[in-house]
């Protein structure tokens, strides 16, 4: 990726986090300018190809969160947030951040339930949400997992953002 994309890419994850640290929101005016930006930068840099490249990127990233969002596990803004990382780093690139970010979201879901409610009966919770998603399927089993605080998955997706960016490519491109 070119270093200017790089650079706008990087503040609009720094943005992105620091606004949902604060609001538990990653705002419109962000994720649509950023789409912008990077559909504008690609066509600058490159050809018709270039926004091709863009927009797959774009589409991919909204559509894969989307499910996410239709499933209950995540908010508008990461929807939106992940397709403005896709304008940027195209089909493959938003696949490998959105799988990086899953991984580090569901560490990071973890890494929370035992601090909420310490190590063994997050364990315990874990086990009866599982048992529950096989017997009882759809959301009746969240209930178990749910903690009184809400998530900030903005940190989750720039963080596997940033780890694609520095080299870690999870399907070997």
């Amino acid at each position: 990726m070119d270093s200017m994309l790089a650079g706008l890419l990087f503040m609009v994850l720094l943005t992105a986090v620091v606004t949902d640290l604060r609001s538990s929101r990653v705002p419109n005016w962000l994720t649509f300018s950023a789409m912008g930006i990077a559909l504008a930068a690609h066509a600058w840099l490159g050809n018709g190809d270039a926004i091709i490249y863009s927009l797959a990127g774009l589409g991919t990233g909204l559509g894969l969160f989307f499910l996410l969002y239709l499933a209950g596990g995540i908010g508008a803004g990461d929807v939106k947030l992940m397709a403005a990382i896709g304008a940027f780093v195209g089909v493959y690139g938003v696949l490998s951040c959105a799988w990086l970010a899953m991984v580090i979201g569901g560490i990071y879901g973890i890494v929370a339930m035992c601090y909420q409610w310490g190590v063994a009966a997050a364990g315990r919770r874990l086990v009866h949400a599982a048992y529950g998603a096989v017997l009882v399927g759809g959301s009746a089993w969240t209930r178990e997992l749910a903690l009184p605080f809400k998530l900030r998955y903005g940190l989750a997706i720039a963080a596997g953002t940033l780890l694609f960016e520095f080299g870690l490519h999870p399907f070997g491109g």
